[in-house]
């Protein structure tokens, strides 16, 4: 698993551990755990790392790394390699800030550099493209805004947030990785994971008011007003941008079909649960 230091890649190491299998990990910091192998190194210096004979190899990092090791770190015992990218390549591919459109021409570009690698070693390879992916406490989008929430009491909108979603939580997407790896029909395929709802931003929002046990305060604000007040806030929240308001009333929705009848993709609904944990955590 290269990425197990990360939410995906957490739970796909977990889900194989539970089921008997004793994986090995990749991580740029030392590790110790039950039932793991640790490996610590740097995908961006494939030479450096010391990888056993696998027949699966699970990845949750930027794919271009993977793209480019997978040379020097692949054995012959390798047979399957399944590799998280993101449904934003579709959806933001043409976003108005550079940085992201950099980042998605990246991973594009690295789905198809790993593809060509693969076949070119004989290795079956599955893209998984997430949508919104959450884990309660962890990520950066579902667990921002309800820090968001905890912080300020309410949430501002652009508009009536309209815009469908479909948010997934990463504990499926390691299942889901899991059954891909096994399944020949996903062999040399890419898909689409999203969540198992489709909802509105607005009430993807509502939910996690419900979920900190808050009222639903919600402040629509027209896009001018809502340009001038994210100029106003930027300095408080250096890793947001405006393009998340005009997004808010995009349909960014996805077909699951093909994932659901090449390897069983069911994912649950989104209702998330903050209440393991602390309020300092929830912050």
């Amino acid at each position: 698993m290269i990425g197990a230091s990360g939410i995906v890649g957490g739970y796909i190491v977990e889900q194989l551990v539970r089921s008997g299998q004793r994986p090995q990990a990749l991580s740029r910091q030392s590790r110790q755990s039950a039932g793991v192998d640790w490996l610590q190194g740097d995908l961006a210096d494939p030479a450096a790392l010391q990888v056993s004979a696998v027949k699966t190899l699970y990845c949750s990092v930027e794919i271009g790394l993977l793209a480019n090791a997978l040379p020097q770190i692949a054995t012959p015992s390798l047979k399957r390699v399944v590799v998280f990218t993101s449904t934003s390549i579709v959806t933001k591919i043409e976003s108005e800030i550079l940085a992201e459109r950099e980042l998605l021409q990246r991973l594009a570009d690295g789905e198809r550099r790993l593809i060509a690698t693969c076949e070119r070693l004989g290795i079956g390879w599955t893209i998984l493209r997430p949508t919104v992916i959450y884990a309660e406490g962890r990520d950066g989008n579902v667990s921002r805004l309800a820090r968001l929430i905890q912080r300020f009491g309410f949430l501002p909108l652009m508009g009536n947030g309209e815009g469908r979603r479909q948010p997934v939580h990463a504990e499926d997407l390691a299942m889901g990785a899991i059954a891909a790896a096994r399944s020949t029909a996903a062999v040399n395929k890419t898909y689409a994971v999203p969540g198992g709802e489709i909802l509105s931003y607005r009430e993807m929002v509502e939910r996690i008011f419900d979920a900190l046990g808050k009222p639903r305060r919600i402040v629509s604000a027209p896009p001018v007003i809502w340009r001038l007040a994210f100029a106003l806030a930027k300095p408080f929240f250096p890793h947001a941008n405006v393009a998340m308001g005009t997004r808010m009333s995009k349909d960014m929705v996805f077909d699951a079909a093909p994932a659901a009848t090449d390897f069983g993709w069911a994912p649950r609904g989104f209702r998330p649960d903050f209440t393991f944990m602390t309020p300092s955590e929830a912050l």
